[in-house]
């Protein structure tokens, strides 16, 4: 499957899989798990085909590892603006975790912190270099450094999705640590 192709599916998978899955008929469960076979069927009745193995090379092959195929179903490892409990424990973050946004958005953030906006939870980066990419998606990227270890002792619950991206409800103002 050619670059293109594997974009384009992966797209698509995000938009009906974490946003609008009403769109091509499919409910996912409370968990947000939908059975492959209900999606590939709904997603042919709906103009967009593609084979087992594509699916399965776009899951493998996705370089942020936003899906997961098992037992027959596939999900969202995390990203929703449709309700879902993805039945992540909670989990000790390490001592800083980084959000990576653009210039125009820190006002904001200096005084409301992080929210989760359309999405269930904050998305934090174990890492700079990963927040760095993820702020670049939207223009100039400005890395947050968030003092995790603080947050958490202040009673803030943290999970990690399969893909190793941290998830929280909200990051106060206070735990951010700007560039600067």
């Amino acid at each position: 499957m050619n670059t293109q192709r594997s974009v384009r599916l992966s797209k698509y998978l995000s938009k009906h899989l974490r946003h609008k899955p009403e769109r091509i008929g499919l409910t996912l469960d409370a968990q947000g798990w939908v059975p492959v076979d209900a999606l590939m069927p709904a997603a042919a009745a709906h103009g967009f085909r593609f084979s087992r193995d594509e699916l399965a090379a776009v899951v493998a092959g996705n370089d942020k590892q936003r899906f997961t195929i098992e037992d027959g179903r596939i999900r969202a490892n995390q990203g929703h603006s449709v309700r879902v409990d993805l039945g992540l424990p909670p989990a000790e973050p390490p001592a800083y975790l980084f959000h990576g946004t653009v210039a125009r958005n820190v006002a904001a953030i200096q005084e409301a912190g992080l929210l989760p906006m359309g999405r269930h939870a904050v998305h934090l980066s174990p890492d700079r270099d990963t927040a760095t990419r993820v702020g670049a998606r939207r223009g100039k990227p400005v890395v947050l450094a968030v003092d995790a270890a603080a947050m958490h002792r202040a009673g803030h619950v943290f999970h990690v999705s399969a893909n190793g991206v941290w998830l929280t409800d909200r990051v106060p103002a206070r735990f951010l640590r700007f560039p600067g």
